[in-house]
């Protein structure tokens, strides 16, 4: 199960996303590796992580 911060921060990004006009394409939280993998965009461009601790980064 993903942990507090990272619902906290998937919420946060997913509104920012939103508030931006950029569809969310998907959103997957990896048992195996804790984390929560948002890609979006119109041509998919937008890539994110969201690690256990609630911290994310761009993912190239």
């Amino acid at each position: 199960m993903p942990t507090q911060q990272q619902l906290v921060t998937a919420v946060f990004l997913c509104q920012l996303l939103s508030n931006l006009y950029q569809p969310i394409q998907v959103f997957r939280y990896d048992r195996r590796l804790k984390t929560i993998y948002i890609q979006a965009g119109v041509n998919d461009e937008i890539a994110l992580v969201i690690d256990e601790d609630g911290s994310w980064e761009f993912v190239i």
